[in-house]
């Protein structure tokens, strides 16, 4: 398969560093990032620190981000072919409790942060007539949880999955294809010790591992022929639950 260079936003642990580790491992060039300085050198470190992998530090709420992920690529390795739209938050706060700050948080974040750093990427990909983007989503937005109120971060996700399907629409006929993952609960920092109390969300009675979900980013990445998909993988959690 080609040599790709890689973009992955929020990849200092969790999601984002399982990506990039696998895509490290399977010959590719990498470009992570974090908001925090600390934690992204330490990951840097821990894959390796090679040739064929970049950092850049910054906040994907700043457009200049993204501007600065896209520099980076071009300027290391020469091309930016895939990105990776994997930095998110997500909390639970009851409808009636939110207010604009919390609301904006989000927004800035997981909506503003996957818009901007795409409109970055994307005259590079035109330039280079090929380019794939790779959003991260969830099944909540169109399966919710009545114990779990979470209005303002599926609010920016069910806006990331409208976005993936236009882009998906303006610039496929530029061999540009745009796509969301949609993971279930995925064993990660984020879920702590207490992710395994999840399993019955889903239909295979456990939690994904983060390779479940490196493993689709990356045959994502390297087709030529999906386009406009929001794919769920998430271990049956859209269809429906066990009842333990």
């Amino acid at each position: 398969m080609k040599k790709q260079t890689i973009i992955i936003t929020g990849a200092s642990s969790g999601i984002g560093f399982g990506i990039a580790k696998y895509f490290l491992e399977h010959g590719d060039n990498v470009v992570i990032n974090s908001s925090g300085d600390d934690k992204l050198y330490k990951a840097f470190e821990e894959l390796g620190a090679g040739e064929n992998l970049a950092l850049v530090a910054g906040s994907v709420s700043d457009k200049n981000t993204g501007i600065k992920l896209v520099e980076k690529a071009i300027e290391k390795f020469g091309s930016a072919d895939v990105l990776i739209n994997n930095a998110g938050i997500f909390e639970t706060k009851p409808f009636l409790e939110v207010d604009e700050a919390y609301l904006d948080k989000f927004l800035n974040t997981n909506l503003k942060g996957t818009y901007f750093t795409t409109q970055a990427v994307i005259p590079q990909m035109l330039k280079q007539q090929d380019g794939v983007v790779i959003n991260i989503g969830t099944p909540l937005v169109n399966h919710a949880l009545g114990g779990a109120p979470s209005t303002a971060p599926i609010s920016s996700k069910g806006a990331i999955h409208a976005l993936t399907i236009q882009l998906a629409a303006e610039f496929g006929k530029q061999n540009i294809r745009v796509n969301t993952i949609a993971p279930g609960v995925i064993r990660t920092p984020m879920h702590g010790d207490d992710a395994d109390e999840s399993a019955g969300l889903h239909l295979v009675n456990r939690v994904g591992e983060v390779d479940d979900i490196a493993q689709i980013v990356y045959t994502v990445a390297k087709s030529n022929f999906i386009n406009g998909a929001i794919i769920n993988v998430d271990g049956g959690m859209a269809a429906g639950h066990n009842l333990n």
